[in-house]
């Protein structure tokens, strides 16, 4: 089973092999020797690539669960002395994985020597359970509440643009004067800019004539005066630091972003996995190093409620 589960993940029986350390020969013959077992096709394979039949997938699913909880046992058994070991597949939005999760693993994996870790930089929210992902991270103001998730760490969104916007623009002293700027907004967003504003939160719908999918590439734009934008503080932290944007209508705060793992709802959470995320907590929690020294900005401590 596990070779099979092996086998699925790295997508060729070579590449099993090696991380199992066994001859291809002996991995080939223990998958088809699982697939008599069966009575079922498990892997269609061609000269150049294998692929999971339907049955397949549905018995690695199965495979993932069982194991899960094989390791979960002996690590309550065996305590410190369990090594964790396997493969941790993990979802990554762009910006935040690269700039805050990539710079951990090192530490990470130092600590685990069994354990492989296989991070997915995407800012589509996939399904877990189609993708096989064992988490995924994700930023939100509002959590889908019929997900499994756990609170790792924390951010606020940023009101943001350039001196030089603001000497030929003039400065908004209210969220309604958003309407007159250059706002640089996401890709196929139709929601407004959030705002806690006379005790309640306001809804501003924002206009521009630049729009990305990505925060980074909004980011740019907004420290060459092309607009303002609103960004997590996560990403817009060195640009405040430096002096090439300043945060604009700091009086008004916006919704807190809560950083989540979230995991599939389908499947036990397995040792390696509770790891993972709760090192990503400790090295995130409170006080995350993104936070430091930004310009002050009172949080309402109010619910959002889009």
């Amino acid at each position: 089973m596990n070779v099979f589960l092996r086998v699925a993940e790295a997508g060729s029986f070579a590449a099993a092999a090696k991380h199992l350390d066994l001859a291809r020969s002996m991995v080939t013959r223990t998958v088809a020797g699982l697939e008599a077992h069966l009575g079922t096709k498990l892997i269609a394979r061609s000269t150049r690539s294998l692929r999971l039949t339907s049955e397949g997938a549905v018995y690695l699913e199965r495979c993932r669960d069982i194991l899960s909880l094989v390791e979960a046992a002996e690590g309550d058994l065996a305590g410190n002395q369990f090594q964790l070991r396997g493969l941790i597949r993990v979802g990554v939005p762009l910006s935040f994985g690269v700039r805050h999760v990539a710079p951990l693993v090192g530490e990470f994996l130092a600590s685990h020597p069994g354990l492989d870790l296989d991070l997915d930089f995407d800012d589509r929210r996939v399904n877990l359970i189609e993708t096989g992902l064992d988490m995924a991270i994700r930023i939100t103001s509002q959590l889908d509440p019929t997900q499994v998730a756990r609170r790792i760490g924390r951010a606020r969104f940023l009101t943001l643009a350039s001196p030089d916007y603001l000497a030929r623009h003039g400065r908004p002293r209210h969220p309604a004067e958003l309407a007159q700027h250059e706002c640089l907004d996401y890709t196929g967003s139709s929601r407004p800019w959030a705002y806690w504003v006379d005790g309640e939160w306001r809804q501003v719908p924002v206009r521009g004539r630049l729009r990305a999918n990505n925060g980074d590439a909004l980011l740019d734009a907004a420290v060459r005066g092309l607009g303002i934008c609103a960004q997590p503080s996560f990403i817009a932290a060195p640009a405040l630091r430096s002096g090439a944007l300043e945060v604009v209508l700091p009086e008004y705060p916006t919704p807190e972003l809560g950083i989540h793992a979230v995991f599939p709802g389908n499947r036990h959470l397995s040792a390696r996995v509770r790891a993972f995320t709760d090192y990503l907590a400790a090295r995130m929690g409170d006080t995350p190093s993104w936070e430091l020294n930004l310009p002050p900005q009172t949080l309402a401590g109010k619910p959002f409620s889009a």
